[in-house]
């Protein structure tokens, strides 16, 4: 994107030193890191960066230390994970600024990469203290953000050090805005939106911005339930917010008033127990949910109806699934039209942008992550970029220091 500066900006490089901002806070079980996805993220950047002669200083939180040193959250734990996905020696920096990081950066020479500890042992971070971020800024020439998921924090890494030094978006965040920007910046319309997950409350700004800027706002999910309670349907025991009656009304009529349409289920899957292939489970009609039954899945019908709507549209932001796909069989809906936008990526005709955890796994679960075009393991940012927020990590990039 024009308004950022990337790595293919980046002056000679060698022997200067790259503050980048990377997002370790990864996984661990038993003392050990059990998904290496958030390292693997950044290593282009930061063998691109070594192999053109830098000192690399990385710079992560990791978990909640609240402002205080843990010997369990130190990132010397991550140092072997990460000197392993990077193929590189690293060395473990038990400080962030001053002449402990001086010193270490005189041992290694050009190329060399240091894991700085984390980044909230030190209340200046979470404060965003200018003072804090000037201490780390002393030590180096310039700095590069690779951490989309920390951006909508307003942090001494994640925010201040962009107003300090040079600073460029690493390869990881680079495409993570630039497949943003085909998304929802300047889409190839028509725009089609998925939208599920239990709750309409966690995704009322999230509706609230897409009316105004997709074409079809595809609701599933315990969100689905809201929309039709409010509009009148009697959802027996289903999952829904029946205070949001009036939000949910107000976000019908304002994508009516912005030509966007909105597709709700008109048949479901339903059960009397929620558990794994209930044998009360059946698919109706969405006015024939009895009492005590609660929905559970879009239907058969409704799917097929929204992969045509897929059909027609040139670009696809999805985030959270359609039913409850952790238990099968109410997985069915949420499978079926991923693998439907999946196939639909692969021939060309969809770009396909999908993020949040649940929407991940989902993905994953149904065999299709790897056809959409981009998907995002950010899950606050990306749904703040989702509600139409400003994210301070981005916003101090495009405000870049030279």
């Amino acid at each position: 994107m024009s308004t950022f500066r990337t790595l293919d900006s980046l002056p000679d490089v060698h022997g200067k030193v790259a503050l980048v901002r990377v997002d370790f806070n990864v996984p661990m079980n038993e003392g050990s890191v059990s998904d290496c996805t958030r390292i693997q993220a950044s290593a282009p950047t930061i063998l691109e960066l070594a192999d053109a002669g830098a000192k690399v200083l990385l710079l992560t939180h990791f978990g909640r230390p609240g402002g205080e040193r843990h010997s369990t959250l130190s990132t010397s734990v991550i140092q072997g994970a990460v000197a392993q996905v990077l193929g590189h020696e690293v060395m473990f920096i038990s400080e962030l600024s001053g002449p402990v990081v001086e010193q270490s950066l005189g041992i290694f020479g050009p190329g060399g990469i240091g894991l700085l500890d984390n980044t909230r042992f030190w209340p200046g971070e979470e404060a965003n203290d200018p003072e804090f971020a000037r201490a780390i800024a002393a030590n180096g020439d310039l700095y590069v953000n690779d951490a989309f998921s920390a951006a909508h924090r307003a942090h001494a890494t994640t925010e201040g050090l962009a107003h300090l030094l040079p600073a460029y978006a690493g390869r990881a965040m680079q495409a993570e805005l630039e497949a943003l920007d085909k998304a929802l910046g300047n889409p190839d319309p028509p725009v089609a939106a998925v939208v599920g997950g239990a709750k309409v409350s966690t995704k009322l700004a999230v509706l609230e911005h897409l009316v105004a800027r997709v074409d079809h706002l595809i609701i599933g999910g315990g969100m689905a339930n809201t929309f039709l309670a409010a509009r009148g349907v009697a959802i027996g025991k289903s999952l829904a917010e029946h205070d949001l009656a009036a939000k949910a009304e107000a976000i019908m009529a304002a994508a009516e008033a912005a030509g966007c349409t909105v597709h709700l289920p008109y048949d479901v899957v339903v059960a009397k127990a929620f558990a794994a292939y209930p044998p009360s489970r059946r698919t109706c009609n969405v006015h024939e949910v009895a009492a005590d039954e609660m929905i559970l899945d879009v239907g058969p019908q409704a799917v097929e109806s929204l992969a045509d709507v897929l059909k027609t549209c040139r670009t696809l932001v999805w985030n959270g699934p359609l039913g409850a796909f952790e238990t099968p069989p109410f997985d069915a809906a949420t499978v079926a039209l991923a693998r439907t936008a999946a196939a639909l990526t692969r021939e060309g005709s969809l770009v396909s942008v999908a993020g949040g955890g649940d929407t991940v796994a989902a993905l994953n679960h149904a065999g299709a992550a790897e056809d959409f075009s981009y998907v995002s393991t950010a899950g606050g940012a990306f749904l703040e970029w989702m509600e139409g927020r400003e994210l301070p990590g981005v916003t101090a990039l495009r405000g870049m220091a030279y």
